[in-house]
């Protein structure tokens, strides 16, 4: 279904949820509900007011309250998960894949996490406290347990009739694991290939070398990089020892990608990536303001340099008309080139190997620019005013705003990644900051120089 229509659909969809839920007719949304899949049901959930979500939440049913948290997005779920008793929670828990289920206890404050850990049986809390011991955001912590393992000198027929005997294969099952008898990774075998093969094959020729196993350790990104670059479908865990401890599967990498997607456009807001749309008004505010504040320091930061050329502006008003023309043209200049950075700073694209050549190529490409746009708008001024003189006091400043925007685009998230600092967060900020403080100071310094 087109992407259009399937958006139609589901608002559709929440029309006559929210319509049914305003007339009191809860049996009817129920029935609405029943046979949703679970992503549509966290699609109504997260579309919906906060007020509303505890009563759509009792009117969907029990068995699928599991892969709708799993769809959910964290303060959704968060807002979810703190009105159910932990023993209901630990029910739901029992059907979830152990990379989601980990997900969801992460998000619950200790009290109750510790509460559901308690309720559920020793099989349970044995594989999601093991899978909680590996950082968030790594290959660890969005594995799965749920692999199949076979030996390298069994055959074909062997191998078959396990399956066999074993019944359901766990989802997304593209590939089989071979181990030796201490559980060390030695390749994966296909399983088109075992399907396909001869039944006295032995399973050490069908081993495919292509696959190679992910460390436990290695961050979700990485990983997220390595399924697409080689076209995976799903890949084993190994820990330092070789010993294989699960695999991750295309549907997890899905979601890497889409979280980092997510991330990179909020935080150029200076918003959380899990921000809650219908969050309530206070909440929205506090998590907002935060941001603001920042701005408006550095705001102030550039009316600070403005007011060292007050008497220039008092005697040429026309300086107070343009000032603006130039900050506003570098800004754009340097979050082109920011933009373009982070992109390539999270695809794996730039390194300290060839920063410096993209340092010089962006200089070059905010020289050029400079020029281009110093032409016209100091023909524009200078025909507009009859002044040549204040056209080439505008067309230094877009010069050297320009030059700067470029060089700052590259510096800044090169050394906030450097710093550790989320370059998508801060990078914006700084960025409008060097760029109004140059174009400020280049423009109004110079007319103080040659105008004043």
């Amino acid at each position: 279904m087109p992407e259009a229509l399937e958006q139609e659909y589901s608002h559709t969809k929440l029309q006559q949820v929210n319509k049914a839920l305003e007339s009191g007719m809860f049996v009817y949304v129920r029935k609405l509900l029943q046979n949703m899949p679970a992503y549509d049901l966290a699609l109504i959930l997260e579309s919906s007011p906060s007020k509303s979500r505890t009563v759509l939440w009792q009117l969907i049913d029990p068995d699928h309250h599991g892969d709708v948290l799993e769809e959910l997005n964290e303060e959704v779920r968060k807002g979810i998960l703190k009105n159910i008793h932990p023993e209901k929670l630990a029910a739901v828990a029992e059907g979830m894949d152990t990379d989601d289920l980990v997900e969801v206890l992460r998000t619950l404050p200790d009290t109750v996490y510790n509460e559901v850990i308690k309720s559920m049986d020793s099989q349970d809390r044995g594989r999601v406290e093991a899978a909680l011991s590996y950082a968030e955001n790594s290959a660890g912590g969005i594995m799965n347990t749920d692999t199949i393992t076979i030996r390298p000198d069994v055959t074909v027929d062997v191998v078959l009739r396990y399956l066999r005997l074993k019944g359901d294969l766990p989802e997304a099952t593209d590939s089989f694991y071979v181990v030796d008898r201490q559980d060390h990774f030695i390749g994966s075998v296909s399983l088109s290939s075992i399907v396909t093969a001869q039944p006295d094959v032995i399973i050490s020729t069908l081993i495919v070398e292509e696959i190679q196993a992910v460390h436990v350790d290695t961050p979700e990104s990485e990983v997220a990089q390595l399924f697409e670059r080689y076209d995976w479908f799903s890949a084993p865990v190994i820990d330092t020892n070789k010993h294989l401890l699960g695999r991750i599967t295309i549907d997890d990498v899905i979601d890497v990608i889409r979280e980092e997607a997510e991330h990179s456009m909020m935080s150029m807001a200076g918003l959380d990536d899990e921000a809650d749309t219908f969050a309530p008004v206070f909440k929205s505010t506090k998590q907002r303001s935060i941001w603001l504040g920042v701005n408006l320091i550095t705001a102030l930061f550039a009316v600070a340099v403005s007011s060292m050329f007050e008497d220039i502006l008092a005697q040429l008003a026309i300086l107070a008309i343009l000032n603006t023309l130039v900050p506003s043209m570098g800004g754009v200049a340097g979050n082109q080139t920011l933009t373009l950075v982070i992109r390539g700073i999270a695809l794996g694209h730039i390194g300290e190997s060839n920063s410096r050549a993209l340092l010089y190529k962006e200089l070059a490409v905010g020289f050029l620019n400079g020029i281009i746009w110093a032409v016209l708008i100091a023909a524009v001024v200078a025909i507009w005013k009859q002044d040549f003189m204040l056209g080439a006091v505008i067309a230094f400043a877009m010069l050297m705003n320009m030059t700067a925007a470029g060089v700052a685009g590259v510096a800044i998230p090169l050394l906030l990644k450097r710093m550790k600092i989320d370059p998508a967060l801060a990078g914006s900020v700084i960025l409008t900051t060097v760029t109004d403080v140059v174009g400020i100071f280049a423009f109004l310094g110079t007319a103080t120089l040659l105008l004043g």
